[in-house]
């Protein structure tokens, strides 16, 4: 499976645009790209839960603390404490979308 970084990223949108004849630069892009990187981490941080309509909602859910293992001594526990995590949940248009996918990952495992 391909991983797609923040770089190609910016290029792809730069590339549709342009195909769309809206000449915008890949500087352009990577700023818009990263403020909205930045608002979204900005208003988790503040505990607020961040949704774009069918493409799923990002919130700051608590993680309880438990004990767990250190691999390298199983018999010693471990406390694990209490922290804050981001959790995402896909839209239905995502989540549709997604769930055709399965017969492409299974021809790239193959």
């Amino acid at each position: 499976m391909a991983t797609i970084t923040k770089r190609e990223l910016v290029i792809k949108i730069t590339d549709q645009l342009g195909a769309k004849g809206l000449e915008i630069t890949q500087q352009d892009v990577l700023e818009v790209v990263q403020t909205l990187i930045d608002e979204i981490t900005e208003s988790l941080a503040h505990g607020d839960t961040v949704v774009m309509r069918n493409f799923g909602a990002f919130q700051v859910r608590e993680m309880k603390a438990k004990i767990g293992r250190n691999p390298k001594d199983p018999g010693k526990d471990v406390p694990i404490p209490a922290r804050a995590a981001v959790k995402f949940k896909p839209g239905k248009e995502m989540k549709e979308k997604v769930a055709t996918t399965l017969q492409v990952i299974r021809e790239r495992k193959a």
